[in-house]
């Protein structure tokens, strides 16, 4: 009796063994597809990394980032923008009269408005403080906030270093070509594409090496900062570039941070000021300092209504 003990004993003793040799070999072979993948896409990015420290950027920290395994290659963000650019030129040449600007009544909603008034009334101290310095009213950046991200409550979904280093990335047209809608376009439209793709991976370029300085100023990882499908960031979704350059520290801590509502106020109405804003402007004056903003007609139109239905809700309730 007690031999045949003995023996499942050594035979429990050469099983588990051997379950722990295959338990590491898993993980080996885990760690080494793992380093595998990182590897290949350290290679991807190559161009870029050597790119950005040419420019001056610490190696060892711009390698770090971009061996991240949550960042990933994605010509899709290029190419839906190229889709984009691309469908408006092809209908700009049909004789079709484009269809005239116009307010856009679903930021009229009155929950929506009684929201801003709110949020207006919160922050009339800084106003009023934000109105001595800048000359811009407080429901003016209401409404702005409130068409942005809907008073700091939505900042984007996407990655902000994903979209700019993707598109930087793009500027070989071929890793996008196979991702356009439209293929039936003529040698001259598909000449004009490649041009614009490597103006648009330029600009990319440029706003993703604003996006680092602006990161490592705020003590930010870059790499967890959220943005619009195209990069845009914080409460007033500027690009980085804008937030280098209008950027304000509202709150006083000595940093630019735009996910603070008073920093973004400060930047918002620091920007509107510099594009020559006054409350004396005519209304199709302050259209164009707005449309300075956010390039469109309807835009523009639309925060000079949310503003002024602010402003209304002010003087019937007090504020």
């Amino acid at each position: 009796m007690s031999q045949w003990i003995g023996f499942d004993s050594m035979k429990k003793k050469r099983m588990k063994c051997a379950a722990i040799v295959i338990a590491l070999a898993a993980v080996f072979f885990c760690s080494t597809l793992r380093f595998s993948a990182v590897a290949e896409a350290e290679g991807m990015w190559q161009p870029l990394i050597e790119q950005l420290v040419e420019d001056g950027f610490e190696r060892n920290h711009v390698t770090y980032l971009f061996s991240s395994p949550d960042l990933e290659f994605s010509p899709e963000i290029m190419a839906r923008k190229m889709n984009s650019l691309l469908n408006i030129k092809l209908s700009a040449v049909k004789p079709e009269a484009p269809k005239p600007p116009e307010v856009m009544d679903r930021y009229l909603n009155p929950i929506l408005i009684a929201g801003a008034y709110a949020f207006y009334r919160e922050h009339r101290a800084d106003f009023a403080v934000i109105d001595r310095q800048y000359g811009v009213s407080g429901e003016l950046l209401t409404a702005i906030l409130l068409v942005e991200t809907r008073l700091g409550m939505n900042v984007g979904d996407n990655n902000a270093f994903t979209i700019l280093a993707s598109m930087a990335l793009s500027r070989d047209f071929s890793l996008i070509k196979p991702h356009l809608e439209r293929t039936d376009v003529s040698d001259d439209i598909m000449k004009w594409l490649v041009k614009r793709t490597e103006q648009k991976s330029s600009w990319a370029y440029k706003e993703l090496k604003a996006l680092l300085r602006y990161a490592k100023g705020n003590g930010q990882n870059p790499l967890s900062i959220p943005s619009s499908i195209y990069g845009a960031i914080g409460q007033c979704q500027f690009m980085p570039t804008s937030a280098e350059h209008y950027g304000r520290d509202g709150s006083g801590d000595g940093r630019v941070d735009l996910f603070e509502t008073r920093d973004a106020l400060h930047s918002m109405a620091n920007f509107i000021a510099e594009h020559g804003w006054k409350s004396s402007l005519s209304s199709e004056a302050k259209q164009k300092v707005l449309y300075r903003y956010n390039h469109s007609d309807s835009y523009a139109m639309t925060i000079l209504a949310v503003a002024d239905k602010i402003r209304k809700t002010k003087e019937l309730f007090g504020g």
